[in-house]
């Protein structure tokens, strides 16, 4: 039974920087979000990474990115692959990563 909300989070820049894409061994986590996100974690919610890594490629990044957020210290439910690639999201319940406090 989940008590808390479920929460998916991108990986790119949100809880990392990644200006080499798609060469994502160069990423480089930011601390802070990466923090935010495990406090949301600690709290009881379900966290889920949806990434577009290899969307565009067509590569299986999955091992490399679950492996990734493991040596980073990301706490996380599960890890999700196949996010469509994208310029813009509109939704109902986004938050911009920029706006995130």
């Amino acid at each position: 039974m989940v008590t808390g909300k479920i929460i998916y989070i991108d990986i790119d820049e949100t809880i990392c920087e990644s200006p080499d894409a798609p060469d994502y061994t160069s990423s480089k986590p930011i601390v802070q979000n990466i923090d935010k996100a495990n406090q949301l974690y600690d709290e009881g919610n379900t966290i889920i990474y949806w990434t577009a890594r290899g969307s565009l490629s067509n590569q299986n990044l999955l091992k490399f990115t679950y492996n990734q957020l493991k040596s980073w210290g990301v706490k996380f439910h599960k890890l999700k692959a196949n996010k469509p690639y994208y310029d813009m999201f509109i939704d109902d319940k986004n938050i911009n990563v920029r706006d995130w406090e």
